[in-house]
């Protein structure tokens, strides 16, 4: 397959973006434990190399990168480093199941998740099988009714539809009566999924997944990369010659966008093959042709350029998450498979106006459980995990509430919504913790699981959730040291405030994507002093805007939600402050700025 010419029309570097404001409220968290980089010799020689600044060269060390040839692909990746599909374990025989389903007119349903990942895959493998000729549906089970995964009533339902062939998005690895259920009902499975497998897998006529061989070179692969693959290898079998035909080229470009808007979104490491395929999905998105993407930009309130994973992860993706959370997510499969223009945009304010009420509904839950944290004592410092179970939480946002416990908390949380005799919920994790090892060692409670590392899904009988809770508190203590739940940040280096030149931090932002794996870069100067008074900003003044010295340099910096220690500030002649530094264009000037992460007094 050859993307190049059309890719690297879209592949213009994006110009360097100021951190908005969902970002900067992440870094005004409680005071944190610093664990700085050690300065490494071989930086200056890196630098030298890749013809880049000692700190850019700082920051490669510390992400593990360590020669001019890693840092280069790094800093500059190709479409050339995507890994061939027909290396995907389980593809060439899913590739062929598909080509007689197309051939024979067989009807065929694309099943996935309701997530982000999960949605953008769906749309990915409805539109290359309908651009191929195939009859071809899709289905998105309901979040709260049906839940995760495979269900049993579905299969029944497409079966009675008549489907003959089901392709599985994002799910279905695990969902082994369901499997048997559709060959006992006449129906072929081809799964493809990126969830942990057990030993044993279900039956389907092909599986399709990254772990399943261990010389794969990216097991870390989003649901949607995996859809990709097998799209991208449909393609192939179907395109005559060595380059693929217009059609069939335009549509790879616009499913890099949708797989980078999974990839973010499912929060995987954005290192090698996901970073290449993100970096380049994230500049084609303003040349996306799907009206679907085009009208989810506009009503975001975005002008399509320059747009970054901080985009994706803070603006779009709730956007379509909350088709799901509020109400059902084939809505938002439709957004993004439509070819109308004003169908679109209806569905994309709608959307809007949906996320608006997963916000409120997501604030008033939060609050609730701070409050229940306090009454319970689940704040206490001998205290490893926290389990928490109303009847009146909306289930919807419970993934996103326990990301917040932790943000706030930090300790691994999960979050029921009761319903009668049974309880759904969603839980978060802290790096060093894995949620999912944990579930399935209190697995005995629980009616139906699954998940990865940092984040899982649980149902389970109500009545069985105090002996759950006490069950997961013990595995955690067994496997979490004090320091293990103390909240770090991870110092890329100390340097003076000289260090910090327009060009320098222009540079910086050839680290991006940034995301998980691959965080935006912090740095601290010590034993800098006020150049300026602080002054608290924002309509309730909970923000600070001051300017800071060390006699090498002086810069102003922006704290949010840091407005309280205004007066600490005046009271202490030195301190250490820890920051993001951004360009600040204002009026057609532009200055360095630093977006403060945290402030020690000494």
């Amino acid at each position: 397959m050859q993307l190049s010419a059309r890719m690297q029309k879209a592949a213009k570097p994006a110009p360097w973006r100021a951190l908005r404001q969902a970002d900067k409220v992440r870094l005004g968290t409680p005071k944190k434990q610093w664990v700085i980089q050690p300065p490494d010799d071989r930086s200056a020689q890196l630098a030298k190399s890749l013809k880049v600044s000692p700190l850019l060269a700082q920051v490669l060390i510390n992400r593990g990168i360590t020669d001019a040839r890693a840092g280069s692909i790094f800093l500059r990746p190709k479409l050339t480093e995507l890994i061939e599909p027909g290396q995907m374990p389980g593809i060439e025989t899913a590739v062929h199941r598909l080509k007689q389903a197309i051939r024979n007119k067989e009807k065929i349903t694309v099943y996935g998740d309701y997530d982000v990942d999960g949605i953008t895959g769906v749309a990915i493998l409805w539109q290359i099988l309908t651009l191929l000729g195939a009859q071809v549906d899709y289905y998105i089970p309901h979040r709260i009714d049906e839940g995760y995964g495979l269900n049993a009533e579905a299969v029944r339902e497409l079966a009675k539809d008549g489907s003959k062939l089901l392709i599985t998005v994002d799910c279905g690895v695990t969902d082994f009566d369901s499997a048997l259920l559709a060959e006992q009902l006449g129906i072929e499975l081809i799964i493809t999924d990126h969830h942990q497998p057990d030993a044993e897998l279900p039956k389907a006529v092909a599986i399709v997944h990254p772990a399943l061989e261990d010389a794969y070179p990216n097991p870390d692969s989003s649901g949607a990369m995996v859809a990709f693959k097998l799209a991208w290898a449909i393609a192939n079998e179907f395109n005559v010659g060595t380059k693929l035909e217009p059609g069939l080229r335009e549509f790879m470009l616009n499913a890099t966008s949708l797989t980078a808007m999974g990839t973010v979104a499912d929060i995987v490491q954005l290192r090698g093959e996901n970073r290449v395929l993100t970096s380049y999905g994230l500049k084609a998105l303003p040349e996306c042709k799907l009206p679907g993407v085009q009208a989810l930009i506009e009503t975001a309130g975005l002008t399509g350029q320059g747009l970054d994973s901080f985009d994706i992860g803070f603006r779009l993706a709730p956007m379509l998450n909350a088709a799901g959370r509020m109400g059902h997510a084939r809505l938002a499969v439709e957004l993004l498979t439509s070819d109308s223009k004003l169908r679109s945009m209806k569905i994309a304010e709608y959307l809007k106006e949906q996320n608006k009420q997963r916000q409120q509904c997501e604030r008033k839950i939060f609050k609730q459980a701070c409050e229940m944290i306090a009454q319970l004592g689940l704040n206490h410092p001998d205290r490893k995990s926290i389990v928490l179970a109303s009847k009146d939480w909306h289930g919807g946002v419970l993934g996103i509430v326990a990301s917040r416990i932790v943000d706030k908390f930090y300790r691994p949380t999960i979050m029921l919504s009761v319903e009668d005799a049974k309880a759904q919920g969603s839980g978060r994790s802290i790096p060093g913790f894995c949620l999912l090892s944990a579930i399935k060692a209190c697995s005995q409670h629980l009616t139906k699981f699954g998940g990865h590392r940092m984040a899982a899904g649980i149902t389970i009988e109500t009545g069985k959730i105090s002996q759950f809770t006490a069950e997961f508190e013990a595995h955690a203590k067994q496997n979490l040291r004090e320091d293990d739940v103390v909240a770090k940040l991870y110092i890329d280096a100390v340097a003076p405030l000289r260090e910090f030149r327009s060009e320098t931090v222009s540079e910086l932002s050839l680290l991006g994507p940034f995301g998980a794996g691959n965080p935006r870069p912090i740095f601290a100067t010590k034993g800098v002093h006020l150049a300026s008074p602080p002054r608290k900003v924002g309509a309730r003044g909970d923000h600070l805007q001051l300017a800071i010295t060390d006699n090498t340099a002086s810069i102003r910096c922006i704290g949010f939600r840091f407005g309280k220690l205004a007066k600490s500030l005046l009271e202490h002649e030195f301190f250490n402050v820890a920051y993001q530094p951004q360009i600040n264009t204002y009026n057609g000037n532009s200055n360095v700025e630093f977006v403060l992460a945290d402030i020690q007094f000494e």
